[in-house]
């Protein structure tokens, strides 16, 4: 199978296996004759990460594909392999192999995620040997019409204490375990840090791009959504209750812990601008940037990042090869890229999603 060294990957859809219900405003972007909500409501960018969904049966789903050019699909993961200092840098390969860290995807909601919560670093190393947690990031994208008004839940606003949580989470006392949130509105634009330790969950009707550590490590404290109920195996990572409740951080959060405030990396001279939407004075876990080209704009990045257009058209070229680019496509571009030239042809907007600060 023909493994070709590209700087620029365009990205096909990517649709994974889920829990919960939503998808259908994936469905409208990918074109189907039919657009609904089901069980596949995440379709993940780039992915380098497999999903545990051993009912589905595809030993690779998860995994991100491309098309060759012989016309064959190739799984992103072999490209990598191929080659993971030209696709991921050298430092980065130096440091983490081929493990890309990060994992991207769009997810769209039908109805509000199970609440959960994820472990920092720090607890997944000392507790589970293993070398990153899962912080986490929202840019909204898109809400549904119907949705008047749309919202996450984001940390505790009022703790409960350890024991009150332990017999909530044994009774399913959903009402006492809600009633530890407020809902936090959110708007198109905004954009949301979730580090590990924090509970969360997702309200209905929201498209967003979700950013992630690339770990399978959740503590879901609710155990039925939309009329699936969560196998034992998939509610406290296989530790128990008592060991998972010392996942969860326990003081009070506010808005304010968890919104993001981009401000301006670059003005061009074309008018366009760069904005930092998460840095490294939020987490070292990956960096999430956005552009608005109005013209023409040529830059360089260091490292490796997963382009997601969210509004207009353009085009992206690096040494003679060239994407079109319309609202949301996605493309990998390779950490050896260099100087990459992007133009507009109606308000190109796109984000730049990027791994770790090393």
């Amino acid at each position: 199978m023909k493994l070709t060294r590209n700087c620029l990957l365009p990205l096909q859809a990517n649709r994974v296996w889920r829990s919960y219900l939503g998808g259908r405003s994936l469905d409208e972007i990918e074109g189907q004759p039919q657009p609904a909500d089901g069980n596949f409501p995440e379709d993940w960018i780039a992915s380098l990460t497999l999903a545990n969904n051993p009912v589905q049966g595809d030993p690779d789903e998860g995994l991100a594909k491309l098309t060759n050019e012989d016309g064959e699909l190739v799984l992103f993961s072999d490209l990598v392999e191929s080659d993971p200092e030209f696709y991921l840098g050298k430092e980065h390969v130096a440091r983490f192999g081929t493990d890309m860290r990060i994992l991207a995807k769009y997810l769209d909601s039908a109805i509000r995620l199970h609440f959960q919560v994820h472990p920092t670093t720090a607890f997944s190393a000392k507790n589970l040997g293993i070398n990153k947690g899962k912080t986490e990031a929202y840019v909204i994208l898109a809400i549904r019409d119907e949705i008047e008004q749309p919202y996450i839940y984001a940390g505790f606003q009022r703790p409960p204490s350890k024991g009150e949580l332990r017999k909530w989470i044994e009774t399913q006392d959903i009402a006492s375990l809600e009633a530890c949130f407020d809902k936090i509105p959110v708007k198109v634009g905004d954009v949301f840090l979730i580090p590990g330790g924090c509970p969360h969950a997702l309200g209905e009707g929201i498209l967003m791009v979700e950013l992630m550590e690339a770990s399978d490590l959740v503590v879901r404290f609710e155990f039925e959504r939309g009329g699936y109920v969560l196998p034992e195996e998939s509610r406290f990572m296989g530790r128990g209750l008592d060991f998972c409740l010392n996942v969860f951080d326990l003081r009070p959060k506010s808005v304010a812990d968890f919104a993001c405030q981009p401000r301006v990396l670059h003005e061009f001279a074309d008018g366009s601008v760069q904005k930092l939407l998460i840095g490294e004075d939020r987490t070292r876990c990956f960096e999430a940037r956005s552009t608005r080209i109005e013209k023409a704009v040529t830059k360089s990045e260091d490292g490796f990042y997963i382009l997601v257009v969210t509004a207009g058209s353009g085009t992206v070229e690096i040494g003679g090869q060239v994407c079109e680019l319309k609202q949301y496509d996605r493309v990998f571009v390779a950490a050896e890229a260099g100087e990459v030239s992007f133009k507009t042809h109606a308000g190109l907007e796109f984000l730049e999603l990027a791994g770790p600060v090393l």
